[in-house]
Parts: structure tokens; sequence; C-alpha cells
């Protein structure tokens, strides 16, 4: 496993991080402002540096809060785990729609504070097994300890770099993708890993942000780089199948595609 700070959007996070420590010992913000202004010029080139698979990134910076070594998981839980959160308020529908069946392996990719995490492990029984798959090991932490605490035996974690899932070849049923693939920030490369883990006629359930013009808000438009035609466009070309357009109860601001492996 590439170690997480060789990533390019890891350096974003750390130099943002080592700047803000460094100007604490600083006084006067104009001093502050000209360590900023002498750095401004060299953030492109650490952001855009492309990963080891050798793909650019295609929205440098995109996962810096999240590379955070110090990121506070009570704070993402304030954000994930609330009824105004499509996701969150509509839950139960999305898991309808995934058709687990007991015995499934399932990949929780961008599992965060692990609300899929574990009612997959519902759904899939004691004889399946589900992965929660994030960059920050501050959130496999979290799902760890709340597996523990809730008796649910049939979860592990795996920490993977920002171009991979770091996931054995054949080896997942299912891969749930939910408001994190606008945070893949090398696409082809992480897919190209995908479909290796995803057995023959495994499939890819996606659920992401809808980005149109003059319709989404305008932290939509800022923050997600493409719209569902792209992303239908771009995990085609990675050898996955179109499989179909999911309609799910409460889901307004968010489309659910799913694919399969051929």
């Amino acid at each position: 496993m590439v170690p997480q700070w060789k990533q390019a959007g890891d350096r974003v996070a750390l130099f943002f991080l080592h700047v803000a420590k460094g100007a604490e010992f600083i006084q006067g913000g104009a001093m502050r402002l000209l360590l900023f202004l002498v750095f401004l010029p060299l953030i492109p080139l650490i952001a855009r540096d492309p990963a080891p698979s050798g793909e650019q990134s295609v929205k440098p910076g995109i996962n810096a809060g999240y590379l955070d070594p110090e990121l506070k998981v009570d704070d993402w839980l304030k954000r994930f785990e609330v009824e105004s959160r499509e996701v969150f308020h509509s839950r139960r529908e999305v898991l309808k729609a995934c058709e687990l069946t007991p015995g499934m392996r399932v990949a929780d990719i961008g599992a965060g504070t692990g609300l899929y995490t574990r009612l997959f492990s519902e759904a899939v029984g004691d004889k399946g097994w589900v992965t929660a798959v994030d960059i920050n090991a501050r959130f496999l932490e979290h799902i760890q300890a709340r597996a523990a605490q809730e008796k649910q035996t049939n979860i592990t974690t795996v920490l993977c770099p920002q171009d991979s899932v770091s996931l054995p070849p054949e080896s997942i049923d299912l891969a749930f993708i939910c408001d994190v693939y606008h945070h893949f920030e090398y696409p082809m490369s992480t897919l190209a890993s995908l479909l290796r883990a995803m057995k023959p006629g495994g499939r890819v359930v996606v659920i992401d942000f809808k980005r149109i013009e003059g319709e989404s808000s305008d932290w939509v438009l800022s923050h997600v780089r493409a719209g569902e035609e792209v992303v239908r466009k771009e995990i085609e070309e990675a050898g996955f199948r179109f499989d179909a357009e999911l309609e799910i109860p409460g889901l307004k601001e968010n489309y659910a595609l799913r694919f399969a492996k051929p």
C-alpha cells in the first residue's frame, strides 16, 4: 500500500497544516499573509503532482479536509448522520435498492463515519462480510470501535491511498460509493483497482449529487466537478457495464446509478 503522505492530495493537506501551525508562532496578520503569498505559487505544483499510477489529479485539493491526520470524527458525524442529509434520511430506501442478500461481500468505498457499513453488516448477516474503505485512519478507527460496541463481527477496514481501493482481486460482490465519487481525485486509477476487486457479475452502486447549471446549489456547482453523464461515461470507460438508473424514494438532490462487471 502506498503511504498516504506520498499522495498528491496529502501533500496539499499537509502543506496547509504545517503553514497554519507555523503561523501560530508568528505574531501579526501581516506576517501570516506574507507566508501565504510566498508559498502560494507552489500550491499548483504540489497539487498537480501525479499519483504513483501516473494519473493527473482531476480536482486538486478536493480531499484536503479528509486527509487531516487530526480529523475529528464527531464533527463529521454532525454533518453526515443528520436527517437533513438526503442519503441519511433515506438510508433504508437506499439499502433496499442495493438488493443485498445474506452471505454477500460488500465494500463501502469512502465509508466515512460508517453509516452504511453498519447497515450492510446487518443485511449480509454472519455469513457475509463488509469492508469499509477510506483514506483517513480516524474514520476507520471509529468504525472499528462502533462495530465492537454493537457486536458486528463481519466488518473489516482498509486504509487506502487516493488512487486505489486496495482490495484483493475478485473479492467483492457489491461496491457502494455514496456521495464519494466526486472525491475520486484519480478516478481512472481508482476505478481500475475497483474493477479488479469486483467478482465477475459484481455490481457497483453510485450515488452522487446532481450537478445541473441553473438548478444545483452554488456549493454543488463549485464542489462537484462533474454531473451524472460524465460520471457514467467515466465508469463505463473503466470497463463497467451500465445496468440501471435507480429510483430511490427521498432522493431529490442525488442520482443513483448501478453498474456491473461483465
